[in-house]
């Protein structure tokens, strides 16, 4: 988490010189086939949609999201085109489901709100390698670094890794890699805003776990809803 937090504020202070040296440099060669937006960094709140019942988010679920975009321009302004990309993306869900693997090997799934289980802490954990498509429109021109811009496009992601935490009268139960999470998820994007400051959300078109997992007959078919903010550079 430390890594990642140092890793933002450093690309902010990159995104902070660099707009400084392009006001301030005048004699700087002007390339008339520029790219913008190529490196990205977003940080989101992450919310659990279509949840089973009496099932809630507890504390604050967040969302890490770097990458590279290649820019490519289609008209000749560059100001509008398509955007290819693959980052990394990690995120966590606080919620009321206790998620353990029983002494069988299966996989449980227990409604802690049903329960007389006491517990400060539930969550799951997912990291993904993403690939990003996006349809781009922005006002920049040659000399213009400061410009409006809304991207919208798809973004698909394979699952890497993931983890279970678990901490209460039971003790501390984690749990990696369970095989009841979706490989691959997917969603639509959309980013829009001004120059350093833009909004962003993405809305997943898949579960994050397989049909499998369910509480008693009752399917889990939540699925991931992102926004929040994300910074380009260069």
């Amino acid at each position: 988490m430390r890594i990642i937090l140092t890793v933002f504020l450093s690309l902010i202070c990159v995104t902070a010189i660099r707009s400084q040296e392009k006001v301030t440099d005048t004699t700087k060669v002007i390339d008339p086939k520029y790219r913008e937006d190529q490196f990205y960094l977003a940080i989101t709140y992450n919310l659990l949609g279509d949840k089973p019942n009496n099932v809630s988010q507890t504390g604050f679920s967040s969302g890490f999201h770097l990458g590279y975009i290649r820019d490519l321009p289609l008209n000749e302004r560059r100001n509008f085109g398509l955007g290819l990309g693959l980052g990394f993306s990690l995120n966590s869900y606080n919620h009321n489901i206790f998620i353990y693997e029983s002494d069988a090997g299966e996989i449980e799934y227990i409604n802690l709100s049903d329960s007389d289980i006491n517990y400060t802490k539930n969550k799951f954990s997912t990291y993904l390698v993403e690939m990003p498509l996006e349809v781009r429109w922005r006002t920049s021109t040659i000399e213009e670094f400061r410009f409006w811009r809304i991207y919208t496009g798809f973004k698909v992601g394979y699952l890497v890794a993931s983890s279970t935490k678990f901490k209460g009268e039971q003790g501390k139960i984690k749990n990696n890699n369970l095989k009841d999470f979706n490989d691959f998820q997917y969603g639509l994007t959309l980013s829009a805003g001004y120059n350093t400051w833009n909004f962003h959300i993405y809305y997943s078109l898949n579960p994050i776990l397989s049909k499998d997992a369910k509480i008693g007959v009752q399917a889990i078919d939540m699925y991931a809803i992102k926004f929040g903010l994300i910074f380009y550079i260069l």
